[in-house]
């Protein structure tokens, strides 16, 4: 049979025994969302993320990737390739070519501030905690008041994007009867992507909030709400080995009535934030005036 329709026996016998599997194209490991430091410790690739975007906002604006990673294993001690690096700039649309590209809107920087009442300056940052027994890490976005202390609102997730952002200032701005008021307080952020991404910027417009952000390096321009997260790191996150996501959110949910409700401030005549907010509703509740 092979003779007559002309093949022969090797070529016949190869395709029926050793049928060659089609090849499948394999999609890699996925990305563990976080590097090393030199010591061991995790940092997540939002933080990197933030370092990058501090680097070329001051000393670095004229660095590529390479340099950049440089850069990283330099400053921050982190065991990360040019690659990666590489893949966040691209993220964060950074890399070169990109960042010639000029902003639609103006860069507002943060100014001298004197601080007189409540609603006046809102200060907003992100404070990332670690799942020990999911190893990965989690997000908490707070809004604090300058002036009374509180946290007005926060969110947290397993991500926090822009989108996350402005829904959770707009329930801020609810709470605290803002969101029709002429004189709006003031936001003041630091350089990260969810605060200088255009759907945040946009948010702004459409409710009229001065959105104003610190220069790159500058932490104490942003004192209260830095001063927040080492309370929060000192009094919950570092107290606790979270196994599962739902054991950090019902600490993280804790702490956020036990800080508004319980714990007392000098600063606000050893009241607790949301006893001071209510008294100077209806007192003359004086107190030092905040300069920022």
């Amino acid at each position: 049979m092979l003779k007559i329709i002309g093949i022969s026996r090797s070529t016949y016998y190869y395709q029926k025994n050793y049928r060659v599997e089609e090849k499948k194209v394999s999609e890699g490991r996925p990305a563990p969302g976080y590097s090393i430091k030199e010591d061991g410790q995790k940092v997540s690739d939002e933080q990197i993320k933030e370092y990058l975007l501090e680097e070329i906002a001051g000393d670095g604006f004229n660095y590529g990737y390479r340099k950049l990673s440089k850069l990283l294993r330099r400053k921050y001690n982190l065991i990360i390739n040019k690659k990666k690096v590489y893949r966040l700039c691209k993220e964060l649309d950074i890399l070169r070519p990109q960042r010639q590209k000029k902003i639609s809107y103006p860069r507002k920087l943060a100014r001298n501030r004197t601080i007189k009442s409540s609603n006046k300056l809102w200060e907003i940052d992100i404070k990332y905690g670690y799942i020990i027994g999911e190893d990965r890490f989690f997000f908490v976005l707070s809004i604090i008041d300058v002036y009374d202390r509180s946290i007005v609102e926060y969110y947290m997730g397993l991500s926090c994007t822009a989108k996350d952002l402005k829904q959770t200032l707009l329930r801020a701005l609810f709470k605290r009867r803002q969101i029709n008021e002429l004189e709006k307080p003031v936001i003041r952020t630091d350089n990260g992507p969810q605060f200088i991404s255009h759907t945040f910027e946009e948010f702004c417009k459409k409710y009229t909030l001065e959105h104003e952000r610190i220069p790159p390096k500058t932490p104490n321009m942003n004192a209260h709400i830095e001063s927040f997260h080492r309370i929060f790191e000192d009094d919950c996150l570092s107290r606790w080995q979270y196994e599962t996501y739902a054991q950090a959110y019902e600490s993280v949910a804790e702490f956020m009535v036990y800080y508004n409700e319980r714990r007392m401030h000098s600063s606000i005549l050893d009241l607790s934030p949301n006893e001071f907010y209510k008294k100077q509703q209806c007192e003359n509740m004086k107190i030092k005036e905040v300069r920022v």
